[in-house]
């Protein structure tokens, strides 16, 4: 009986496969070696830092296309590797402080420390003189919540107060929007549309570290700094005035001022029902404006499909980092960003080598679309999303990565955004395939399924997948993996410290990954159906 059950599942299981589909076949192409190498090179000072319009994009560039060619991938747009993204280099210088005026009394608030603001408009002037705040609690329009922060309000040309993350926060009410895992109206790019879309004249997000995800410091990289859009020129599309973020302190500051109490405020803001409350305070400040208009590029190669060409798998992850910029304490300006995204840039270029190096040809076409700007708003996956090189309705999913493991092996891998798609199902059969097991995400609050490109696929309709290291280390367990990541947000994010060092990295459990995400792959390159989105996923419709 024990025989017979077990090859009932051996038929069973293998019955499941795709034709062509071979577990192992491919996966001798990864090596930690290999990946190293790559690693090293994009994530050396010759490279400068990756910013887009620098001599540092036109290094990395050309070490992609001829990657992308040694390897054997052909062009992805045409007879080009690359993609030109139209853009705005936009450099906001504002006054050191701002006025707040509270009838006959004002004060001011100190830029970079207290706030930081800047603007997505190309005017050389932009002033703020004497205009109304008014706080909006979240600043979300949800019809499918029955949720409404500008109901009844007037905010065309005001300067709108509101609060980061949405009303779930902190809650285990999964009613409440999405209880403790941010939507995507808890975002802050979400904030900025939607008081453009509501006519405000500025927008100031309440920055509190935990629901947003990050330290303020993090927002002080957007002082006085070079912000890079998506050239609309011709479009005619409204934009605020001024965007931006004030501290937790300063916030409060504006609400005794207004007489307004803070704790029954912000609790009343989280309630259904909730209207607008006009500050009766004035806010006066300047900004001057640089706009520089270049083209940045996307780089795509391609793997085409033996049988059904027209049907594409995206592999995406992007290419960018910060630059030269303010120099840390031991006097390093170069923003290298080894983990946040040398490791994902290389980690493509592998999974292309290993699908190239397979003895059966995928029956799909594979794309490598390597994305600029992403640090700057997503805007090199934005830009794809509307202007698709391979049809949206022909592409299957996309497979994003952004930082891969450098901590040695795992017995997990976490799934961000847990509960979207099928395709972590087909993760989880392949997990289980080699040992390993999938987890939620550790910080559900954070919103980091809206904080990489495959969110751009994702909008358009796309099931997308993007994982993140694992914590549970496969020698020392849960709580030295979760130490291992806070470190690195607190010691290396978005600083000149994020520098590859092979005495500190362990890439063994970054190629586990990535052999995981290229099974993934490769199953769907040899299926015939479609993975879809889940029951509940806000971006089922758009399907």
């Amino acid at each position: 009986m024990k025989n017979y059950l077990l090859l009932i599942s051996l038929i069973t299981f293998f019955s499941c496969q795709p034709d062509g589909f071979v577990r192992e076949d491919g996966l001798d192409a990864f090596s930690v070696s290999s990946l190293e190498t790559h690693l090293k090179k994009i994530a050396s000072d010759e490279f400068q830092g990756r910013l887009p319009f620098s001599e540092g994009e036109r290094i990395t560039l050309a070490y992609l296309e001829e990657t992308f060619r040694n390897i054997g991938l052909e062009p992805g747009n045409g007879n080009s590797y690359l993609q030109e993204v139209p853009m705005v280099e936009i450099t906001a210088t504002p006054a050191p402080s701002m006025t707040v005026q509270s009838g006959k009394r004002s004060f001011t608030l100190e830029g970079f420390k207290d706030y930081v603001i800047w603007t997505e408009r190309t005017d050389e002037k932009i002033e703020l003189k004497n205009d109304d705040l008014i706080f909006c609690g979240f600043g979300i329009v949800a019809p499918e919540y029955n949720w409404n922060d500008f109901a009844g309000a007037d905010v065309k040309d005001k300067v709108i107060v509101v609060m980061v993350n949405d009303p779930g926060f902190g809650s285990d009410d999964n009613t409440l929007f999405k209880g403790n895992t941010m939507t995507y109206y808890g975002r802050w790019t979400y904030k900025f549309e939607e008081a453009a879309r509501q006519g405000a004249k500025g927008v100031l997000i309440i920055h509190d570290d935990v629901p947003a995800g990050y330290g303020f410091w993090v927002v002080q990289n957007n002082w006085n700094a070079p912000r890079l859009y998506l050239d609309e020129r011709g479009k005619n599309i409204y934009h605020c005035a001024t965007v931006g973020w004030v501290t937790q302190s300063a916030a409060r500051k504006l609400f005794e001022a207004a007489g307004m109490n803070w704790a029954e405020t912000l609790t009343a803001a989280r309630k259904p029902g909730f209207t607008a409350k006009p500050m009766n305070l004035k806010i006066s400040t300047s900004l001057s404006v640089k706009a520089r208009y270049d083209k940045s590029h996307n780089v795509i190669g391609k793997i085409t499909g033996s049988k059904a060409p027209d049907e594409y798998i995206i592999y995406s992850t992007h290419w960018d980092h910060l630059g030269i910029g303010k120099p840390d304490a031991e006097g390093d300006s170069i923003y290298n960003g080894a983990l946040d995204n040398a490791s994902g840039t290389a980690g493509l270029l592998e999974l292309a080598k290993a699908f190239k190096s397979m003895k059966a040809k995928p029956h799909r076409t594979l794309v490598f679309l390597a994305v600029t700007a992403e640090e700057q708003g997503l805007w090199g996956s934005e830009y794809y999303a509307r202007n698709p090189v391979y049809p949206k309705e022909k592409t299957v999913a996309n497979i994003n990565m952004d930082g891969l493991n450098p901590y040695g092996k795992m017995k997990d891998i976490v799934v961000v955004g847990m509960g979207q798609s099928e395709l972590e199902d087909y993760l989880q059969t392949e997990a289980e395939a080699m040992g390993r097991y999938l987890s939620p995400e550790p910080n559900p609050v954070a919103g980091y399924y809206f904080r990489s490109d495959h969110f751009c696929f994702a909008r358009i309709g796309i099931p997308a997948l993007y994982t993140n290291t694992g914590i549970d280390h496969i020698e020392k367990g849960k709580e030295y993996g979760k130490q291992l990541q806070d470190e690195y947000v607190a010691k290396y994010y978005h600083k000149p410290s994020d520098e590859y060092d092979p005495a500190r990295w362990n890439l063994e459990g970054a190629v586990d990954d990535l052999k995981l995400l290229f099974n993934v792959g490769k199953r769907l390159a040899f299926e015939k159906t479609w993975p879809q989105w889940k029951e509940g996923s806000e971006f089922k419709a758009a399907r």
